[in-house]
């Protein structure tokens, strides 16, 4: 009896030092996000108070141009072929229902609304936000960073704020672009394509888009390039010394990116919806 009562107490301590030491790694992992969260908080506190100084032309055209004009050419494609197959694949069931002449209201509505800036914002986070880590990530493991700050010189200013004002103020435009893409290129497959009618197919979609839905799009992109410029350029200031931690920060920023562009898109979508139903509260549209 003596025996198995110590062996029952073994395992008990066994069991309790193991729920210790699992509570103690939840923990640490909860305090590393907030420290995390502080961090990034700080950083963006220090992004905004440089963003009213002068900057130099050379610095930041540049970054406009890398971020805004060749990206061009990637959103340009999504946008066209996600419209083509929203058409492809929503017209089966409108055909079922015998509303083949709405397609154009549900496929530019998607566009404008959802998929136009979620997907800018991610060919941005891919195309520009890895980059961005990675370059500052190289210059923070060969020391170029701790060299400006030597010489007298703010990194934030000269390294962070002309890459945020650029993914800040030209993601609207990769918005709009991705949008008129996309309603071109659903219009071209649902007209030449599936053979709906031009005529009742942009006349619905006149009918059913106002310009709120246009300005729902613009105004997401616009928390989502902040989000990718600010968490692209933090994981590079932060990065691991040599070339796998720069690697590790160029994947972190595009994925903690991504993640960010769906959260913000679901609570700004909802905000949204909630202010369309409060200014329009019988809705001006209805399918």
């Amino acid at each position: 009896m003596a025996t198995q009562s110590k062996s029952l107490n073994g395992r008990r301590g066994n069991l309790l030092q193991a729920i210790a030491e699992s509570i103690a790694d939840l923990g640490g992992v909860v305090i590393g996000w907030v420290i995390t969260l502080g961090d990034i908080t700080q950083f963006f506190l220090n992004t905004l108070s440089w963003i009213g100084t002068r900057l130099p032309r050379a610095t930041l055209l540049p970054n406009f141009y890398q971020i805004g004009v060749l990206s061009l050419p990637v959103v340009a494609l999504t946008g066209t072929f996600i419209g083509m197959v929203l058409a492809v694949q929503s017209h089966s069931q409108f055909r079922l229902m015998h509303l083949e002449t709405r397609l154009g209201a549900v496929i530019n509505m998607s566009l404008v609304r959802e998929l136009g800036p979620v997907l800018a914002a991610t060919m941005l986070a891919g195309r520009v936000g890895s980059a961005m880590a990675a370059e500052l990530g190289t210059m923070r493991v060969t020391e170029q960073i701790d060299a400006l700050t030597a010489m007298g010189a703010n990194p934030i200013h000269y390294l962070v704020v002309p890459r945020f004002l650029a993914c800040l103020i030209l993601i609207p435009a990769l918005t709009i672009m991705a949008d008129f893409m996309g309603v071109v290129g659903g219009a071209f497959y649902s007209i030449y394509g599936l053979g709906i009618d031009s005529n009742h197919y942009w006349e619905n979609s006149a009918n059913f888009i106002g310009t709120f839905d246009l300005f729902s799009g613009v105004f997401k992109s616009l928390f989502f390039g902040a989000a990718i410029a600010l968490i692209s350029c933090y994981r590079g200031f932060h990065c691991d010394p040599g070339a796998e931690g720069v690697g590790r920060a160029a994947t972190s920023a595009f994925v903690v990116s991504f993640v960010m562009i769906l959260v913000f898109d679901f609570f700004l979508g909802v905000a949204l919806d909630n202010l369309y139903m409060m200014i329009w509260p019988e809705g001006s549209r209805l399918l």
